[in-house]
């Protein structure tokens, strides 16, 4: 039984854990995957970008569904010395971003957006995570099981990368990829509006 009022949303993204956080709120849902261009605009802050990026994968969404379910979006940064962190593009990439992360606390950003035909919903939740040391050679060994791909910073806190982690201080959810009590008060505020 959902807490939920309504029939089905989309989910615009491609991503497991996503899908498995939202049934995890008990959210009938639907996943529709969109291709978003991920590149930070000039001077852009994480804030910004996850945002934009958020909303810009629900409006994708919403159009390829054809406008008549509403759609969420969500995107995840990780953000250290201001640099912005998002998914590895290989290797060395990878490895580059766990030595920037090693024994360090850094913040992951997550936003969700939800969009139907009337308007816009949207929320944030930044995330301080702090990791242990990590060697070249744990790190090398961590990129050999693939789990980094694809993983804003290069790691997955749900798997094997929690090994890293000595400490969070914020929403665990918002560091897999969406945060649950966001999208639960953005699911009710969309299903209470007049």
């Amino acid at each position: 039984m959902s807490a939920f009022e309504f029939n089905t949303i989309v989910l615009a993204s491609a991503s497991p854990r996503r899908r498995e956080l939202l049934q995890q709120l008990g959210v009938p849902h639907e996943v529709l995957a969109v291709d978003v261009d991920e590149t930070p605009l000039a001077g852009e802050s994480a804030r910004d970008l996850v945002t934009r990026l958020a909303l810009a994968k629900a409006r994708a969404g919403l159009a390829r569904d054809g406008g008549s379910r509403p759609v969420l979006g969500s995107d995840t940064a990780v953000v250290v010395d201001g640099e912005i962190h998002g998914k590895p593009v290989d290797r060395s990439d990878g490895l580059r971003m766990l030595a920037a992360l090693s024994a360090r606390t850094h913040q992951v950003m997550t936003a969700v957006a939800l969009v139907d035909g009337a308007g816009a919903y949207q929320a944030l939740s930044c995330t301080d995570v702090t990791m242990r040391h990590i060697t070249p050679a744990e790190a090398a060994a961590y990129w050999e099981t693939g789990e980094p791909l694809g993983k804003a910073g290069g790691y997955a806190i749900q798997g094997r990368g929690a090994m890293f982690i000595e400490h969070i201080s914020g929403s665990y959810s918002a560091v897999m990829g969406l945060p649950l009590y966001e999208t639960a008060r953005l699911l009710q505020e969309w299903q209470g509006r007049g």
